[in-house]
């Protein structure tokens, strides 16, 4: 866990440091948007943020094949890859924003995925492998969704975003406890209507609330930060 010193008199206060991992190629888009909030709800809290924005950094998704007999080799990933598993080391808990494309993650972020969660660092090197290597970590996953929930289930697929996603994914990266929120109908439109703006604006809430109560404070957190704004004991 990350420590936040107040001073002796409050002792210490304890806060975690959250990786955000983002996967849009437009910052300025409602996806992004949605980022801010989720990242405004959790640093509400007092926790820290370190956001790992995948298009801005130039992250490289393609695994080569040498990179794939050194993993299953044993030979170790190469040096991006490293920084990006002990960026992940490094944090007590996690989120993903992202939007949904052909009912799955942008192929960044998949990429990702992929190259850093490494057997034998992710997961052991088993034949059917039910646990991971990881310290136990909690997930936020958030995701924005051009269909409307309803055009969801009459494809049967109202379900299969978190299910694929919980259970396929992050069981794997030592997740014990994930929340994923779906954002229906946040479709890019060339003409937004008041309804459109009402639904983002739902929406906007909804993750900020979803980051503020997923990543609570600390006991005694909002106690000491009001005492430290007004000067009262």
């Amino acid at each position: 866990m990350r420590q936040a010193e107040i001073d002796s008199q409050h002792g210490e206060v304890r806060l975690m440091k959250v990786l955000v991992i983002f996967a849009h190629p437009m910052r300025d888009s409602f996806t992004g948007q949605v980022l801010d909030r989720v990242i405004a709800g959790i640093t509400g809290n007092g926790h820290e943020v370190e956001l790992a924005d995948l298009y801005r950094e130039g992250f490289q998704p393609i695994m080569s094949e040498q990179e794939l007999i050194d993993q299953f080799a044993s030979a170790g990933p190469p040096e991006d890859i490293l920084r990006e598993q002990r960026r992940f080391e490094c944090c007590d808990a996690f989120a993903m924003v992202f939007p949904v494309w052909w009912w799955s993650t942008p192929s960044i972020l998949k990429g990702w995925i992929e190259r850093v969660f490494t057997a034998g660092w992710a997961y052991p090197l088993d034949d059917d492998p039910d646990r991971s290597c990881l310290t136990p970590r909690r997930c936020l996953v958030v995701c924005c969704a051009g269909g409307s929930k309803e055009h969801h289930v009459s494809y049967g697929a109202a379900g299969n975003i978190p299910e694929h996603l919980e259970l396929g994914i992050l069981s794997f990266f030592g997740v014990t406890e994930a929340k994923t929120v779906v954002l229906h109908s946040a479709r890019r439109v060339k003409e937004m209507t008041d309804r459109d703006r009402a639904r983002r604006a739902n929406h906007l809430t909804t993750v900020f609330e979803a980051g503020r109560d997923y990543f609570p404070p600390a006991p005694g957190t909002a106690e000491i930060h009001e005492q430290l704004i007004t000067g009262i004991d």
